[in-house]
């Protein structure tokens, strides 16, 4: 896929991966529309950016969601990339019983469900493109989850089946690409309740999905994802879809 000359909207993108991917991106010469729940972090973050602009709203409500989407078919019409990027996160103890349940509902419904419907309502959009591309942020933890991050892993692990369902839904339209990115413990202010000080720098992923776009390879492991991907793919790909 081209990576200059693209109109790009990304979820997530005043901070973190999302803004990394948002600057990498900014660099290459594309029209770049971010996201975020925050009007005063995407302002700040659009100080960052050329040839950007910035549409505030929580992707997680679902009145949102439509909102942000009929504002990007009215003024952005050649929008032909969108980067699912925004999601939730809890360290969540599945002994206690007092909130475990409605950590999870928070996660599902940021990582997964609004994904699913925000993409929904622009899918037509990006048909409409020569040239288009959906991209989802997932996780390492899609392989393996752990008593620290039990339901962020398990929502991460819908999304990488939907996206998987995705792609096969569009394998033969060569002009729609469905790209999923698996990144390991990045060192982001999003991760910082669980050690991301000890993670990669959100750069290194936007790195690795700039050439995966150059390359059409659309799963994108990153960092300790690589070594788990190359054992698990050739598997996974062995299963009827």
């Amino acid at each position: 896929m081209k990576t200059s000359g693209n109109t790009v909207f990304i979820s997530g993108g005043s901070a973190g991966i999302g803004l990394a991917i948002a600057k990498k991106l900014s660099a290459a010469g594309n029209k770049i529309i971010i996201n975020g729940r925050n009007e005063e972090r995407l302002q700040t973050a659009l100080k960052e950016l050329d040839n950007a602009v910035a549409i505030q709203g929580d992707l997680s409500i679902e009145a949102d969601r439509i909102h942000i989407a009929e504002e990007l078919k009215t003024k952005y019409p050649n929008v032909n990339i969108i980067v699912n990027n925004a999601g939730a996160a809890f360290m969540n103890d599945l002994a206690d019983c007092n909130d475990a349940a409605e950590k999870a509902y928070q996660e599902i419904n940021t990582n997964y469900i609004s994904v699913i419907h925000f993409t929904s309502l622009l899918t037509q959009q990006l048909l409409q493109q020569k040239e288009a591309a959906i991209i989802n942020i997932s996780s390492i933890a899609v392989f393996r989850s752990n008593k620290y991050l039990p339901t962020y892993s398990a929502s991460k692990a819908a999304l990488h089946s939907y996206t998987q369902g995705l792609r096969d839904t569009f394998a033969e339209n060569e002009k729609l690409g469905v790209y999923e990115v698996y990144p390991p413990l990045v060192n982001t202010q999003f991760s910082a309740e669980i050690g991301g000080a000890n993670g990669i720098p959100p750069s290194e992923v936007a790195d690795e999905l700039f050439v995966s776009l150059e390359k059409n390879q659309f799963e994108v492991p990153v960092g300790d994802s690589k070594q788990i991907h190359a054992l698990l793919n050739p598997i996974t790909e062995q299963v009827p879809h």
